[in-house]
């Protein structure tokens, strides 16, 4: 079968729009007589020249009624011929014009006495209607040419009076005289000359047909020579007809009077009007536009219950009057057919306010115990086996039909031995139904140990059963705290989707929540934790935007004074507790020096001056803290005072500080602490590459990652790694590097001699290169899952020893400030780094398989990533508010789970080699240096 290409109307987003052509007729001038009883006539533009001046109005109906207001001509004046050459727009799209949408066009006549459906000194010179979508609801493209209906407006109704094309006439009577019968065939067979020739001219205009300029004048001349002998021909015939009154329909005839007057004047009225075609052209198309429904989203569901005692019949009010617009096709496609009678569609409040019962029985009959056999002796076969296993691989994101939840409850305590069930069965519980409730609580205990990724799936704001989600902690519990802390940042999150913990009365007291226990315990325990589980409860606290809602800030106030309770219990938790005082104290201070820097006005190196002073001062106990002091960026690591000397304010606008903290082990500590500014997605970001990069670890798969510490310590404020690296903008364009990548490495890591033993490639260390390699395809396949954008080049970095990490993720998830931007940032220079991409010591090749390695991996873990983007939804973080409800699924659409993992890999491939060829980033590149050097 030949493949049919289309697309569908309720994508096409733009509005309807007809271009106006020309206007091509004859009419007979009226007789000195007629002016003589009619003088107002002599006044019509039409009247008093051929070529007088109109303009047409064009308005789209449906089901007789007009969609929008109508759109008009510009004024023109003819000289020899009536041709506009305008398109027209209407304030509606192709999305939303229903199938059966006509468009009225009406051309207007000026009359300064006005006259029979007069609109002012507009009077209607001649109308037809033409239907948006023909018959086969493909959307009508190109060309078109349509019959005008003489004195008549364009009614634009189901059953028009002034159709586009006239129906066809029957056949002529036998007794019809035959000089009559040989003009009808000879104007029938120019008439089907024309179409054929007409139809092919339209094939040419879509591209179907190929061009051949001197055929091609040939025929358009014949095309326009047979268009105006057919127009003399019907004109002839007409005015013929309206004498004799033979050989017409009724709506021929009443299209052939020219007038309505007296009934003593009808001698007069017989003159016959002219033949006119209107020329119009519909916008083209690669592909043929088909019709598509739009689908409307379901009515509310009503609230209102039955008042208590009342009976259980529903009185509803009367059925509504449905009145029919004029000529409205009842028999086609109206409300009804012709032997049965209208149907008139009624709203019920009440659809959604309770089961349907004929489902609720269905699903009674089939999970009862007593219309089979003991569902603990259900054995599944071989096609059943099969159809459970495509349901337990489906992911978080997929739904589960009826038959299947069904299905899945059916076989559950066989199901117990698969740790993927147990989420399956949940979502396949009917939480209103107590029975079902206790027997899915009664089985969960009995099942095999599930895994963390689904876990924090009934975490979620899916599953609000408190058992649910204590057995879900109590699955947590099994992780130690180095895990634990790569989910504490979700885990925080995910005490807003705890019902009883977000209750106003829970609140108010104590929190009864299980996995706020249980993040108390295990902080109080462990200091990093701790750490962490404070300024995170923190910066929710300190959140006062409209999308933190009061009771949210209520519950994260009553878990850090629950925690700080829990610190006081013991000698070691009362330390902890004070060491936590202290780090607030620490990050106060930072912030104002930040923002008394911030908002200076004095120039960069004044603002400089005044950092090593207030650093210097003593008053701010920051040139030396005693006892040490865990730092809340890193809590393992204690500090002891900071480095005056050597701290400094970078030319951001926002001017973040560089600071230099001594630690207890004889290093330093850079970092970087910025205010007015919101670190909360670049932590969300970098915590989610830190997590991946466990998961490659775990495949014996070291990709060399810098997932560099990041901590928001209120909504505009925070603290950054700083990691000693060089953008690539400024290793391109400085000449000590030649503008090269590899120029970089070769200096940073020159190659030992030959004799030395150690490898080298390209007049690089092994080593090195290696690193540069592995750490470019690893942030490759990240940020390209994570949608990371604004990758420009002074947001990749390069550090000596061939670390290569991105920096600044301000937008993610598929959102780019610039236009036309890659999917993965892979630039030439990058791969020229590695030798190129054909290079006999190319290490191009090594690239892509690591890139191929990784994104594998990923894919098998892409539930736990999922279920951890799942549990951010409610977050206030910038581009996860956006869009909430697509959060999970703009991520999943990157992992491309529908595809086999060859699949995969081939479609990757396809990404880096688009990636390397795209033009857009280096013309933003380009125009980002500019702006930067302007500003230096």
């Amino acid at each position: 079968m030949e493949t049919f290409s289309f697309a569908s109307s309720s994508e096409l987003k733009l509005p309807v729009s007809v271009k106006i052509d020309k206007l091509e007729g004859y009419e007979k001038p009226l007789p000195y007589s007629t002016l003589l009883k009619r003088p107002d006539l002599r006044h019509r533009g039409s009247n008093l020249s051929p070529h007088s001046d109109l303009y047409v109005t064009i308005q789209l109906f449906s089901d007789c009624k007009p969609l929008t207001v109508d759109a008009q001509t510009a004024y023109k004046h003819f000289k020899s011929s009536r041709v506009w050459n305008e398109w027209l727009s209407l304030p509606i799209n192709y999305a939303q014009a229903p199938a059966n949408s006509q468009l009225a066009i009406t051309a207007w006549d000026l009359s300064p006495v006005g006259g029979e459906g007069a609109d002012g000194h507009a009077i209607p010179f001649a109308g037809t209607t033409i239907p948006l979508f023909d018959t086969d609801k493909t959307l009508r493209q190109g060309r078109q040419r349509c019959r005008l209906w003489r004195h008549k407006a364009a009614d634009g109704f189901s059953d028009s009076t002034t159709p586009w094309i006239v129906p066809t006439k029957r056949a002529r009577k036998a007794n019809q005289p035959n000089d009559g019968r040989e003009g009808a065939t000879r104007q029938s067979r120019r008439a089907a000359e024309l179409a054929r020739l007409e139809a092919l001219m339209r094939k040419l205009e879509m591209g179907e047909i190929p061009e051949n300029q001197w055929l091609d004048q040939m025929v358009f001349r014949h095309i326009e020579k047979l268009q105006k002998e057919s127009l003399h021909d019907r004109t002839r015939l007409s005015v013929a007809g309206s004498h004799d009154g033979s050989g017409s329909d009724p709506m021929e005839r009443d299209s052939r009077q020219e007038l309505h007057v007296d009934a003593g004047d009808a001698g007069e009225a017989g003159e016959a009007s002219g033949l006119f075609y209107l020329y119009i052209e519909f916008p083209r198309f690669d592909h043929p536009i088909v019709f598509t429904d739009f689908e409307y989203p379901p009515p509310p569901i009503s609230t209102l219950q039955p008042a208590p005692g009342s009976s259980s019949e529903v009185l509803l009010k009367p059925p509504p009057e449905v009145q029919l617009g004029p000529a409205i096709n009842v028999v086609d496609d109206g409300y009804g057919d012709a032997e049965s009678s209208r149907l008139i569609r009624i709203y019920d409040p009440d659809v959604g306010i309770r089961d349907n019962p004929a489902e609720t029985k269905h699903r009674k009959l089939a999970r009862s115990s007593r219309t089979g056999p003991n569902d603990r002796d259900l054995k599944p076969n071989a096609k059943v086996r099969d159809e459970l296993n495509q349901i337990m691989a489906y992911g978080p994101t997929k739904e589960i039909d009826s038959d299947q939840r069904d299905l899945v409850w059916k076989f559950r305590h066989h199901l117990t031995r698969e740790k993927r069930a147990l989420t399956k069965l949940l979502k396949s519980t009917v939480w209103s139904d107590p029975n079902e409730v206790r027997l899915a609580l009664q089985i969960m205990p009995k099942w095999t140990q599930i895994d963390v990724d689904d876990a924090l799936e009934l975490l979620g704001p899916t599953f609000d059963n408190p058992d649910v989600r204590a057995y879900a902690v109590d699955r947590l519990r099994r992780a130690d705290d180095e895990e634990l802390l790569l989910y504490l940042l979700q885990l925080v999150q995910a005490l807003k989707f705890d019902l009883s913990a977000a209750s106003e009365e829970a609140v108010d007291s104590s929190v009864d929540s299980s996995l706020a226990t249980f993040l108390i315990q295990r902080g109080a325990a462990n200091m990093t934790l701790g750490s962490y589980l404070y300024w995170y409860l923190m910066v929710e606290l300190e959140d006062h935007s409209p999308a933190q809602p009061k009771s949210h800030r209520k519950l994260y106030a009553r878990v850090s004074y629950d925690f700080m309770k829990e610190l006081e219990t013991t000698s070691e938790g009362q330390e902890r507790r004070k060491v936590l005082l202290r780090q607030g104290e620490f990050i106060t201070v930072l912030s104002k020096l930040s923002k008394d820097i911030r908002f200076s006005r004095s120039d960069r190196q004044a603002k400089i001056t005044h950092l090593k002073k207030a650093l210097a001062d003593p008053r701010n106990d920051l040139v030396k803290i005693d006892p040490p002091l865990p730092l809340p960026l890193d809590p393992s690591v204690m500090i002891t005072g900071c480095y005056p000397d050597d701290c400094n304010v970078f030319k951001s606008s926002a001017f973040p500080l560089f600071l230099n903290f001594k630690t207890t082990v004889g290093e330093k500590y850079p970092i970087i602490f910025k205010t007015g500014d919101d670190l909360r997605q670049d932590q969300l970001v970098l915590q989610i590459i830190t997590l991946m990069d466990r998961l490659l670890l775990k495949e014996n798969l070291n990709l060399q990652l810098t997932p560099y510490r990041c901590l928001a310590t209120d909504t505009n404020a925070g603290a950054v790694q700083f990691v000693p690296s060089a953008s690539l903008s400024s290793i391109l364009a400085s000449t000590k590097y030649k503008g090269s990548i590899l120029e970089y490495l070769r200096k940073n890591n020159p190659a030992p001699p030959n004799e030395s033993g150690v490898e080298s490639i390209l007049g690089v260390r092994k080593e090195a290169m290696d690193i540069y390699v592995k750490s470019c395809a690893g942030y490759c396949v990240i940020t390209y899952l994570l949608g990371v954008g604004d990758r420009h080049q002074e947001n990749l970095l390069l550090a000596p020893d061939g670390h290569f990490f991105h920096i600044d993720f301000g937008f993610i998830l598929g959102r780019d400030p610039k236009p036309r931007a890659p999917a993965m940032r892979l630039s030439r220079e990058m791969v020229d780094g590695m030798g190129g991409t054909t290079g006999p010591h190319s290490q191009f090749k090594s690239f892509k398989q690591y890139c191929f390695t990784a994104f594998t991996t990923l894919r098998k873990s892409s539930n736990l990533i999922l279920n951890l983007f799942a549990l951010m939804q409610d977050a206030n973080i910038k581009d996860l508010m956006i869009e909430r409800d697509r959060v999970v699924r703009r991520v999943e659409e990157r992992f491309q789970l529908e595809l086999s993992d060859e699949m995969a890999i081939t479609a990757f491939e396809t990404l880096i080699h688009n990636s390397m060829e795209a033009w857009m980033p280096v013309v933003i590149d380009r125009l980002h240096e500019f702006v930067q050097n302007w500003r230096t």
